[in-house]
């Protein structure tokens, strides 16, 4: 279904059932099937909201602006059209650095916070030829491979593998640039510091993208009530790569906080 915010129409899936809504959001060349086999899994308990964030999958492509802020502004303004009363954002990699900001703002409804392999607040340090190579990544095929062989470290299924090739060549160019040029290099850490949730962190233990280590040192300081866990053996798609794994320790965090009484810093 598609829904209309922000003057972008973003392709959403909506699934499962419950009074907590889970919302979505991809890394960086995804789209809302990143989520598939986590949702499938969660959407017996939990109401799941997966969508193609503005630019890429089946989402509108005519946008003139990618910031961080807009990735952000569109979940919050979609969370407000689909009239959320309890709900948990769960972003991996440019999805997370976007749920870290939106996170940030205290939003009515917000229970929670997950991060999955996310990019850290802090600009991202990168050689300038690596960063102009990105932009091209996803131009063909042939650069999607590439770039797919350098984040999975775990061998994805046939079908899965076809998928994430399709969705990062599926895509609006300056949605391609914005993210390496504009949004990576963004400095949300000082916002980061106001989120007031409780918040999981699932780092791949190889993750070459967002390493554990920088999440240690650039992340997880800055948010008070952070929570890492380490998914052992895996890169940096590991809700493809570790579908299993990374249910169970959604499931497993929501269950605790559940019985503690969902985001006990707001009652």
């Amino acid at each position: 279904m598609q829904y209309r915010v922000n003057g972008v129409e973003l392709h959403v899936k909506q699934n499962g059932q419950g009074d907590l809504s889970l919302v979505f959001l991809h890394y960086y060349g995804g789209s809302l099937r990143t989520w598939g086999k986590i949702t499938d899994v969660l959407k017996e308990e939990y109401h799941c909201i997966a969508y193609d964030q503005r630019g890429w999958g089946d989402s509108e492509k005519s946008a003139a602006s990618y910031t961080i802020k807009d990735l952000a502004d569109d979940a919050q303004a979609l969370i407000r059209e689909l009239g959320l009363k309890r709900y948990v954002i769960i972003g991996h990699s440019m999805g997370g650095k976007a749920a870290q900001l939106l996170a940030s703002r205290q939003p009515d409804g917000l229970e929670a916070l997950i991060l999955v392999a996310p990019s850290p607040p802090t600009p991202q340090d990168m050689p300038q030829e690596m960063r102009k190579a990105m932009v091209h990544f996803y131009d063909n095929r042939e650069g999607a491979e590439i770039a797919l062989s350098n984040i999975a470290l775990l061998p994805l299924e046939e079908n899965v593998r076809e998928m994430v090739l399709e969705d990062m060549q599926k895509s609006a160019p300056m949605a391609r640039a914005a993210w390496p040029e504009i949004a990576m290099l963004e400095d949300i850490s000082a916002e980061v510091m106001h989120i007031e949730v409780p918040t999981l962190v699932l780092a791949g233990e190889s993750d070459p993208v967002d390493r554990l280590e920088t999440l240690n040192s650039e992340l997880l300081p800055r948010i008070p009530q952070a929570e890492l866990r380490v998914i052992s053996r895996t890169g940096h798609l590991s809700p493809l790569e570790a579908p299993d794994q990374i249910s169970a320790e959604i499931s497993n965090f929501l269950a605790k906080l559940e019985m503690s009484g969902l985001n006990p810093s707001k009652e």
